[in-house]
């Protein structure tokens, strides 16, 4: 989530969210200045548009697709942040087709992410207004909600969310979204997997966003969205708390702000970006390789979340703007594993 979308979020809905920029010091990587001994170019990809899922919605005056995640179905889910009650707010598509159909609604989210189980295999989706962690069904059935309420002393306001093998949900928390937007009253925090326990892993940050964990699970990498940092975080051996944390890539975006995150099975990192219709894309060590851009005369102005489905290189782009929301497809540079798929 970014900061125009949370004014126009504001105004449709109430409320905005606030995002995410660490208090950590170390070496950074600059968009577009390849990291040292490097001298390559970014490689240009062109995505091509798949579907049209909607139009601008007159209630909110805006759309804004979030979330893309397959499931075992082989069809992307995704959700629909800005769709006023009753509208559908989780989408899913048959990318061969192009074809989509309502899967969720209700009268009170804002749906900002989505992603599958690895352990129960249901639809996870954060809804950052009410500060609520759904789950339900593939068909939209069952919606439970599985987490809400404060979290240390402060109420929750999820953006996006990413499983561990243990089914723990991590997830980047615009806390004091009614505050001025660029304080820094971020967190990051892990839910266990039965769901009992919540704990700050980081707080004291400003706009956290995006988060992708690395193919060995590793890692962490977390989007700043005021920033436009990305922070690197290791994990201790029982992934309850942080390790090690440290700036890994600054990102020259100008009006552009990075948004949220995936990760291929070669580890590249895929960065998107709200107020420019394009993804970055950094190697494993920060070095900037290619750009998907989506062409000029589409008629949008982001492309915020990417998901790569699982063993392809078919990646898929959620892209919103004055035109409507979108999917889009380019080829990544290296096959869909979980971490690319959702959050």
């Amino acid at each position: 989530m970014t900061s125009s979308r949370n004014r126009g979020r504001t105004a449709a809905i109430g409320a905005g969210t606030a995002l995410l920029a660490v208090a950590l010091s170390g070496c950074a990587t600059t968009a577009g200045q390849p990291a040292s001994g490097t001298t390559a170019s970014p490689q240009n990809i062109t995505a091509t548009e798949v579907a049209q899922v909607t139009t601008v919605h007159e209630a909110t005056g805006m759309t804004l697709l979030e979330g893309p995640t397959f499931g075992d179905d082989g069809l992307l889910y995704l959700v629909d942040v800005t769709a006023p009650p009753g509208s559908p707010k989780v989408h899913r598509i048959d990318v061969e087709t192009g074809e989509s159909s309502s899967v969720y609604t209700d009268d009170r989210s804002a749906l900002t992410s989505a992603q599958f189980s690895p352990v129960d295999g249901r639809l996870y989706v954060t809804d950052l207004i009410g500060g609520r962690i759904l789950s339900m069904t593939a068909e939209g059935e069952d919606p439970r909600v599985v987490f809400e309420g404060e979290v240390e002393g402060t109420p929750m306001s999820p953006d996006d969310l990413s499983f561990d093998e243990t089914g723990a949900l991590f997830v980047t928390d615009a806390a004091g979204a009614l505050a001025p937007y660029w304080e820094p009253s971020g967190r990051l925090v892990r839910v266990s997997a039965d769901r009992a326990t919540a704990d700050v892993l980081a707080s004291e940050l400003a706009s956290p966003n995006g988060l992708a964990f690395t193919p060995d699970a590793s890692g962490l990498w977390v989007t700043l969205n005021t920033g436009n940092q990305v922070d690197y975080l290791t994990l201790a051996e029982d992934g309850t708390s942080v390790a090690t944390a440290h700036p890994a890539i600054r990102v020259d975006a100008g009006k552009a702000q990075i948004d949220s995150a995936a990760v291929d099975a070669e580890g590249n990192l895929y960065v998107g970006l709200h107020n420019r219709a394009a993804v970055l894309v950094y190697d494993p060590d920060g070095s900037l390789v290619a750009e998907v851009v989506v062409p000029d005369d589409a008629g949008v102005s982001s492309a915020t979340n990417i998901a790569i489905q699982p063993g392809t290189t078919n990646g898929f782009l959620t892209v919103s703007g004055e035109g409507g929301g979108f999917v889009y497809e380019f080829e990544a540079l290296g096959e869909g594993i979980r971490p690319s798929n959702g959050g």
